[in-house]
């Protein structure tokens, strides 16, 4: 229905849009049997919505006699408001498909802080550009849980490594790869010559480490210390590297951690890197997502705004 009042006080009513538009098309074809055919409705329909719509204007629209059809004064200045309330009407109806078109809702993230350093300020600027009515809810904590959050529906994305097994129904997408780095402070050595070149049980026996509780890293660690012979002296586990950062930055031992953890840290200065062969496997960073979300719009947008 159309309320029509568009600085035109006497065409005050309420009619559907169907009306003016068998009105317009009886005012351009000037011939009730044309003009029902065209709009698929009988002639005594089209003659009782004209009768109508004179009735509630209070005017006639048309001179109607046996041989023609012709517009009245007051139905050729209803025609040009009928064309405007017509052309508004769908020029609305067109913005109001458009909207429903605009993804927006919200969607949560979760990643390391490190990550939110290195990645997303690229990441979400450029999908805010292209989705400015989804919005984004942000959760930082340890990259080793990224994947488990995702599982247990805690989040709908989540930025982390890639383990060596994918677990079932986990979708993963590379962003990066990073190198593992055993790093110390730059004061004092904690590492002499002998133990970089011949890592073993012995000369590393009572070398302090600091290591993740739990994820990739930590894997991947054990792994190498196992390969060594090495039952490493365990000084802290912590969750998160950025944590580890700070505790070898202090001195209190070495650690394991990604190298863009370094290059984003503020501590970077107070540490040191060891290179020590074989070195630990690098690993791909991405976003992880449950298989069966992918086609939801929201994430299918995020999930491929990044390929």
């Amino acid at each position: 229905m159309i309320y029509l009042q568009h600085n035109m006080p006497k065409y005050e009513t309420t009619m559907d849009s169907n009306t003016l538009r068998l009105f317009l098309a009886l005012a351009d074809n000037l011939h009730f049997g044309k003009t029902s055919r065209e709009q698929h409705v009988s002639p005594s329909a089209l003659s009782r919505s004209i009768k109508q719509l004179e009735d509630e204007l209070g005017a006639p629209l048309f001179i109607r006699d046996n041989r023609s059809v012709s517009l009245t004064r007051e139905g050729n200045e209803f025609r040009e408001y009928a064309k405007e309330v017509i052309s508004g009407w769908q020029a609305i109806r067109q913005t109001f498909k458009q909207d429903q078109l605009v993804l927006h809702g919200e969607l949560s993230l979760y990643c390391s802080v490190t990550a939110s350093y290195s990645f997303l300020y690229d990441i979400l600027s450029s999908f805010r550009q292209d989705y400015p009515r989804i919005e984004m809810k942000l959760h930082t904590g340890d990259a080793a849980k990224a994947v488990e959050r995702v599982q247990e529906g805690l989040e709908d994305l989540a930025i982390g490594a890639r383990p060596d097994s994918l677990p079932s129904g986990i979708a993963f997408q590379p962003i990066a790869r990073s190198e593992l780095c055993f790093i110390g402070p730059l004061s004092p050595q904690l590492l002499n010559d002998e133990q970089l070149k011949h890592p073993g049980a012995v000369n590393w026996r009572e070398v302090p480490m600091i290591l993740s509780e739990q994820g990739l890293a930590r894997t991947r660690t054990d792994r190498w210390l196992k390969s060594h012979n090495i039952k490493p002296k365990i000084y802290a586990q912590v969750s998160g590297n950025e944590a580890i950062v700070s505790m070898v930055s202090l001195g209190f031992g070495i650690g394991v951690v990604p190298q863009i953890v370094l290059d984003n840290s503020p501590l970077t200065a107070r540490i040191r890197t060891y290179d020590i062969q074989p070195p630990l496997t690098a690993y791909d960073i991405g976003l992880f997502a449950l298989d069966k979300r992918l086609k939801e719009p929201l994430i299918n947008a995020f999930w491929n705004r990044q390929l």
